[in-house]
Parts: C-alpha cells; structure tokens; sequence
C-alpha cells in the first residue's frame, strides 16, 4: 500500500513538471530549437576542408596558355575567380579587405618564358591570416596548374611535360607567413567573449528587475524608454572597455600577435560592437520572464554567431546560405575589422562596410528594444 502511494506522489510531481514546461513556452521550445540548429549548422553549414575560395587572377598578358590556367583554377574545387585584372592596386586592395583568399598572378612574358623552357614564375599571394583557410587550395595549386598544361604543351612543345614542372610556382603567404594559430585565434576571441558577456548580462539586468519586483520602481520613473536604455547599458559599456584592455594585454604579452594597425580605428569598431551587443541583450531582456530564460536566448544567439562567423571554420568555405545568415551577426563584421586591423593595418576605407554593417545592426536592434520597451510599458 505504501508503494502505491509513493508511486502516486511521483506521478502527481511528475503532471506537475509537465504542466510547468507546457506553461513555459520559451524554455520548451530550446529544448528542441537548439538541437535542431546544431543539427543543421555542424552537418551542412561546417566545413573543415574549404573550396570554392574566392580569389583574383593577376594576368598581363591574355594567351591561350593563360587562358587555359585560368580556366583550370576556375573549374577546381578549390578556387573561385572573381576578378581577372591587370591592375596590381585593385587584387590588393580585395585581399587586403577580405574578399578574396588568393591573387593568382601571370607576369608579362610568362607564355613566351614557358616555351623557351626559362621556368617562368607563377605567384599566389594568400591571405593566411585564417591558416585553416588556405592550406588545402595552396597544397593543390601545382597540381592544378600542371594538369591544365599537359593539355597545351603538346607536339614541339611535348619536352616540356618531362621536367618536374615547366613553370615555378611561388607561394607568399601575406598577414601571417608562418601559418601561427594564434594570430588567427586570439584576436577572434576578443570578439567571442564579448558577445557572449555582454549580451547575457545585459538580458539577465533586466530580468532580475522583474524577479526582484523594482520593476515597478523602474516603470514609475519619469524616464523615456530610450533613456533607461541608455542608463541600463552605459555600465556595462566600462565592462566591455575593461575587457578589451585585458584581451589586447593578454594577446600581446602572453601570445606575441602583432599590432600592424591603427589603435583608434580597433576602438571604434570595438565602441559599436559593444553597443550592438548591449542592445542585443536589452531587446532579449524585453523577452524573456525570467533570467533562466534570458541565458536560454543568449545561448540560442550565441551558437549561430560562433559557427557561423568565420570563428572557428572558414567563412568563405560555408555554404552561400550560410554566409548570408552569418552575414547578418555582427561578430562576422566585427572578426574581418579586428582580423584586418591588427594583422593587415587595413585602413579606413576597407573597412568602412563592417563598420557600416555593424552600425545599421545596431540602428535596428535598438528600434526594437524600444518598441519592445513600450509594450512593457502598456
């Protein structure tokens, strides 16, 4: 009879617990939410062996041995030629910003050197500043290149093929040469922790007014929604600073990265990344009814941004699908300007559209903090 009843108490707590996940909705639904994006996101959008990297083909002559490399790279798996150019400022400057891993540069006289059996050099300047990421497309780039001639040099021409290469292939590995790591890392985490802090204890401010009851205090204040927002965050923006400094600190002393840029230029980028991600916080505070379920939306954004933002795997390596929701985090834009800064000393200018992405990011997340604000408010 005992046993009874006790099975009887378990099952009464246990029509309880499901009662009170059915009640809280948010907690329930990532249950299933952030497996089902882990799900996607490690089997279709990661990939640890990246191709189909976009690059730029430096060529001063158009032959048809030219012509023929290029066409070789192009239907590779490793290469994606997005420019040919006969101007050496503009592959620079699309290194330089990002948006191509490799310049494939074809000097003047190379079809005439080739035919003369003079070797002629082929130069692939890379952007090894994700090391991961240029790797395989390098490794495979001889073999590449001497398959696509064994279909012209042919008849007179056939000599050639029986040398260990007819032409000589120089690999400049530009922004990190000697392929270290943590020059890739370190800088990445700056980032990393940011979002991951400030979005959660920004979220978890808001709903512990709630829990604790000084909501009300709050709410009765003779304060504009925008300037407790202001008020809320600006703390947390010291926090953001505090962390910074100790990051740069650790980077240099701890890990040697080097500093090639311009300091003022990393703390601007670091002023609207910080503020994105405060506003992040806040909006997710307007959510969530409790501090439990503000940790659950930090947790279900943060996942998303780690993958998808060229982090921990290439970015250019991910699906096209995947590049544009990665596109929409503002850690993407944030990793290319501390990434560009302090290995690239890109300027200004090259990074005018992370700034310009992560400031509009910033403009429309406030907009719905606020707007999520006043229906608080009602």
């Amino acid at each position: 009879m005992g046993m009874v009843a006790s099975f009887q108490r378990v099952i009464a707590v246990f029509m309880k617990e499901l009662v009170q996940m059915r009640r809280d909705r948010l907690t329930f639904a990532m249950m299933f939410g952030i497996p089902i994006v882990q799900l996607i996101l490690f089997g279709y959008a990661i990939n640890t062996d990246p191709k189909r990297l976009p690059a730029a083909l430096l060529a001063e002559e158009n032959t048809p041995i030219v012509r023929t490399l290029a066409t070789a790279l192009e239907t590779s798996d490793y290469y994606r030629i997005i420019l040919q150019t006969d101007d050496p400022r503009e592959s620079s400057d699309l290194l330089a910003r990002g948006e191509v891993a490799f310049v494939v540069s074809i000097p003047s006289g190379f079809t005439r050197g080739l035919i003369r059996g003079e070797r002629p050099q082929i130069l692939i300047e890379a952007d090894a500043s994700d090391p991961s990421a240029s790797s395989g497309a390098i490794g495979q780039a001889s073999s590449i290149l001497n398959q696509a001639l064994r279909h012209e040099l042919t008849g007179q021409l056939a000599h050639l093929q029986s040398s260990p290469s007819p032409f000589d292939l120089v690999v400049h590995s530009k922004y990190n040469p000697e392929g270290i790591t943590s020059y890739n890392i370190v800088p990445g985490l700056l980032g990393v922790i940011l979002t991951m802090t400030l979005v959660m204890i920004t979220g978890m401010a808001m709903t512990r007014e709630a829990e604790r009851g000084t909501m009300e205090n709050l709410l009765a204040m003779p304060a504009a929604p925008s300037e407790v927002m202001i008020g809320k965050i600006m703390p947390y923006v010291g926090v953001g600073a505090a962390q910074t400094l100790v990051i740069l600190i650790a980077a240099d002393v701890l890990f040697g990265v080097p500093f090639a840029g311009s300091l003022w230029l990393l703390l601007l980028g670091v002023t609207i990344f910080v503020i994105a991600n405060l506003a992040i916080g806040f909006t997710f505070s307007t959510v969530a009814q409790s501090q439990m379920q503000a940790m659950q939306l930090t947790f279900f954004f943060f996942l998303p941004s780690l993958l998808l933002s060229g982090f921990m795997f290439p970015f250019r390596g991910m699906p096209y699908w995947a590049q544009v929701i990665g596109e929409a985090f503002p850690l993407t834009h944030f990793l290319r300007l501390v990434r560009g800064v302090m290995l690239k000393d890109t300027s200004f200018a090259q990074l005018q559209a992370p700034l310009l992405a992560m400031t509009l990011f910033t403009a429309i997340v406030m907009t719905i903090a606020l707007l999520r604000y006043r229906r608080t408010l009602d």
